[in-house]
């Protein structure tokens, strides 16, 4: 047996191939693992639990199938999907967990995360995820019309874009000092986290950080087992 971790599936309407690359994901090689862990972004855009599309209905139902046949489900929020709520895990069966979450699994304790709070050199980001994240804000965003929070919804992804065309390449990686601290702080000797599409295994000292690949013109999956962690790459289809 096996755990799963996967991130920045980034799933939309627009990427018909990554939604059935998914989609097969779910129904085949997720369904031989223990335990499948979703670190942030697994939609372009998350516009609230109450999401009408046939793509949200579509992923609830595949996750809740997944979980049937008794693998655990867990997802963190994103940047993108920061809204997912008690109703999409209640509809799934996943678990929602904190931005930040120690496992312990085949004698391994790491930290996962999505990883957009790491990238403290970003300061344009880290105000806005800071207002994004608070309690009220949420609130008042959710209980907006549907239409409405489509639209910001379209909006905030032209915005990023346009942002993030401007800042250098390094302004949206991880802070180092900000890896050292939070490992420092769960004692953890290993980092999983998403985020910056920048698949890789970074050596510090005797601990390492490992970055979840993004669906793009490659799906990515990082696996667990009693060797250890493994990430590999594979076609979509």
């Amino acid at each position: 047996m096996s755990i799963l971790f996967v991130a920045d599936i980034h799933l939309s309407p627009q990427r018909p191939t990554i939604v059935r690359a998914f989609l097969g994901f779910l129904n085949g090689r997720a369904q031989e693992a223990e335990a499948l862990y979703i670190l942030g972004d697994l939609f372009e855009a998350w516009i609230g639990d109450d999401d009408p599309s046939e793509l949200a209905s579509s992923i609830k139902t595949a996750l809740a199938e997944l979980g049937d046949k008794g693998v655990s489900v867990f997802i963190q929020r994103g940047n993108r999907d920061f809204t997912l709520g008690d109703r999409f895990v209640r509809e799934t069966g996943a678990t929602l967990l904190a931005d930040e979450h120690i496992i312990n699994d085949y004698g391994t304790q790491a930290l996962l995360m999505h990883g957009d709070s790491l990238c403290t050199d970003d300061v344009e980001y880290q105000r806005f995820r800071k207002k994004s994240r608070h309690p009220i804000y949420l609130w008042c965003l959710v209980h907006l019309p549907l239409r409405v929070r489509q639209n910001i919804a379209t909006s905030w992804r032209k915005k990023s874009a346009a942002a993030n065309s401007n800042k250098a390449s390094q302004i949206m990686d991880v802070n180092e000092t900000a890896v050292l601290t939070v490992m420092s702080k769960h004692n953890a000797g290993t980092l999983v986290h998403g985020h910056t599409h920048r698949p890789d295994t970074h050596q510090l000292g005797d601990n390492q950080r490992i970055v979840l690949g993004d669906w793009d013109k490659l799906g990515w999956c990082l696996t667990l087992d009693r060797d250890g962690f493994h990430q590999d790459a594979f076609t979509l289809v």
